[in-house]
């Protein structure tokens, strides 16, 4: 959510006038994130929040918008993309694909509470099941062949120790997705990216969850996974936080039970989202691309939850 494509106040306005949205009163550029630019919007219409989309292209982004507006019409609370009088949700703005989507209310809690991350579980599960329903396919980009591509990309910019690590991870993970057990997993459309700051809040209750451009067809563990690594450990030292944990995981499970396989393979789908994260973080950090406000993230945080994740294994 950085801003990587300066926009103007005519061409929002110009957008907006095609959406039937009322006039521009603000237009506010996003701080933080790194893939793609973002304003806030306020129009005399309501409130908005334009993307602008830096890597994904236009003939990609269909599964994404349309996978956000199918979740909002099962009750799941995501941004609704906007569409103009043919149904159209997907735009051109300052030569880039676009998309306008209502503003969630609340804020990101980014110390939760077992209450926080109780509500989280119970949500990510019912999206889960509400997205059985659609129909799209696109597989999960940053998935097992992203990584297999790019760990050869950031080896050099790391050290000795660090590569091992990387390397091993990655043959390991490589040798479960080989497995009939890993084969066997629920899939279906995921979030894939379902961290503290894409969530919202008014209290302890869940007002939105946001920032889908990392979506795609996996695993529906995985996507747990990666939530339980944000949520569920210490932030400074990546350590296993068993409250928060257990309440995430109760409240998941409560709504779509794991199975037997998805049990026995969580141990492994935690290292697989750390290791996921790190790579990124890297790539990210040592091949950047140049932005206003760009905001690398620290690579060895999610080395650390590896680390964590490899020598303390948690089993539900």
């Amino acid at each position: 959510m950085a801003v990587f494509t300066p926009v103007s106040e005519s061409d929002v306005d110009s957008l907006l006038q095609r959406l039937r949205l009322g006039e521009l009163t603000e237009l506010r550029g996003i701080e933080g994130g790194i893939e793609n630019t973002n304003y806030f919007v306020t129009s005399t219409a309501g409130r908005y929040v334009l993307t602008l989309f830096e890597r994904l292209n236009h003939a990609q982004l269909p599964f994404y918008l349309h996978l956000m507006k199918h979740l909002a019409h099962q009750g799941i609370p995501v941004p609704d993309p906007q569409g103009d009088a043919d149904g159209d949700i997907l735009f051109t703005v300052a030569g880039k694909p676009a998309a306008l989507a209502t503003r969630l209310s609340g804020s990101s809690q980014l110390a939760p509470t077992p209450a926080h991350c109780s509500a989280l579980g119970a949500t990510l599960a019912r999206m889960h099941l509400a997205a059985r329903g659609y129909e799209r396919e696109q597989p999960n980009l940053r998935g097992l062949a992203w990584w297999n591509t790019t760990v050869p990309e950031v080896l050099p910019h790391i050290g000795a120790e660090a590569a091992a690590l990387l390397q091993a991870e990655l043959a390991y993970q490589n040798h479960v997705a080989q497995s009939p057990e890993y084969a066997g997993l629920p899939r279906g459309p995921v979030h894939a990216d379902l961290f503290r700051d894409n969530v919202m809040f008014e209290g302890e209750r869940l007002t939105g969850i946001f920032d889908f451009y990392f979506a795609g067809v996996d695993s529906l563990l995985f996507d747990l996974a990666v939530a339980l690594n944000d949520w569920c450990i210490a932030l400074p030292t990546g350590r296993h936080d068993a409250t928060r944990f257990d309440a995430l995981l109760a409240a998941y499970q409560g709504v779509r039970p794991l199975t037997a396989q998805e049990r026995r393979l969580l141990p492994a789908m935690l290292r697989a989202g750390a290791l996921r994260f790190w790579i990124s973080r890297l790539w990210d950090f040592y091949l950047p691309r140049d932005a206003h406000m760009l905001k690398p993230h620290d690579p060895t945080h999610f080395e650390r939850v590896l680390r964590e994740r490899v020598t303390h294994p948690v089993c539900p």
